[in-house]
């Protein structure tokens, strides 16, 4: 489909600097452009780049003044970065969406399929599941049974969702990613250690999107809870009966220990890990690599480093580190001389002790 620099334009409220008839049927890179493509400017390093980049049509912020003349028609947005999403998400929604059962795949006779939902091949959905009004799974994902998944999600291929575990509408699980898989849960005992059953489930809310890869586990009682709008990366960890609040974003390889829970619109960068039984506060920004052992102060902190602590903390700490080596150095050779000038101490007061005798 191609679409006009003006209709683009009214799309996005935009304004449009220079050929209005201008066509784009893709999107590329500013500084991968090609004709026909659509790109947009939002990081002032690459501004250069629009100055030789081929593409028809430029999404660039108002407040940018560009040195000269440039060949691709421009269209002005208040910001470049969310009107190039706005676009992809349009994009997106134009796909066609796959529907009807393809004959390999296995539904229980208990289970319940809307007449429009999407079911690959090799899929399987166990008895008494529940598959909501436009779904997608994609093959060789398993839908356990009693599972109860909403409307307008996308399974996608060897997702497993074990027994009972809800989810809402609007979900999108990618690929290989386990939801309610048992908590790490065993009692040490004389012969080694006993599993303790986990009874309970996983509650996954409407406009959560979970990448690939991610392994969520099912409650030890109650539930494990991914609030609505959440956004998980690939590669993450979540314990049993850990709760993450409404629009908590968490990059890849973030761990959480059993029973923590994560408050609403947090941040959390990669390869972040959480000790159990904590409470992180809303709006906590955790950064990459960052160790959180302890609950949180209040809303709005920012942590990073491991154990975690303040920026300004941190940062005093490290521009003390590299000095270590020097510093024990420097100790070491004191106390030599300490040790040195207590030996002499110590004979002067015996000569003087001689001297009076």
């Amino acid at each position: 489909m191609e679409f006009t620099a003006k209709q683009i334009a009214e799309l996005i409220q935009g304004r449009v600097e220079g050929d209005e008839k201008a066509t784009v049927n893709t999107f590329a890179k500013i500084e991968e452009g090609v004709p026909g493509a659509i790109s947009f400017l939002s990081n002032p390093k690459y501004t250069h780049f629009i100055y030789d980049t081929q593409s028809s049509i430029v999404l660039i912020n108002d407040d940018v003044a560009l040195e000269h003349p440039v060949k691709p028609t421009l269209i002005r947005v208040k910001n470049a970065y969310e009107s190039v999403a706005q676009l992809l998400q349009f994009y997106e929604s134009m796909k066609p969406r796959k529907t009807g059962i393809d004959p390999l795949a296995f539904i229980s006779q208990s289970a319940r399929v809307a007449d429009d939902a999407y079911v690959g091949a090799f899929a399987c959905i166990g008895d008494g599941a529940k598959v909501g009004k436009g779904s997608q799974i994609y093959p060789h994902a398993v839908i356990g049974d009693g599972v109860c998944l909403g409307e307008n999600c996308t399974v996608y291929p060897n997702v497993c969702i074990y027994q009972g575990c809800q989810v809402g509408n609007n979900v999108t699980i990618h690929a290989g990613t386990v939801i309610g898989a048992d908590g790490f849960g065993f009692a040490p005992n004389q012969e080694g250690y006993a599993k303790i059953p986990q009874i309970g489930i996983v509650v996954i809310e409407d406009d959560v999107e979970i990448g690939a890869n991610t392994c969520i586990d099912r409650s030890t009682m109650g539930k494990t809870v991914i609030r609505r709008g959440v956004k998980l990366d690939n590669l993450i960890q979540v314990a049993h009966n850990c709760e993450i609040g409404e629009n908590t974003v968490m990059s890849a390889q973030a761990g959480l220990a059993g029973s923590t829970k994560v408050g609403s619109w947090c941040m959390v960068g990669g390869q972040a890990g959480f000790s159990g039984h904590i409470h992180v506060a809303d709006k906590t920004f955790v950064g990459a690599q960052c160790g959180v052992i302890k609950s949180t102060k209040g809303n709005g902190e920012t942590l990073i480093g491991s154990p975690a602590m303040e920026p300004k903390t941190f940062f005093k700490a490290k521009a003390i580190y590299p000095k270590l080596p020097d510093m024990y150095r420097e100790v070491a050779q004191l106390r030599k001389e300490i040790t040195i000038l207590k030996s002499q101490i110590s004979n002067q007061q015996d000569e003087t002790e001689d001297t009076k005798g």
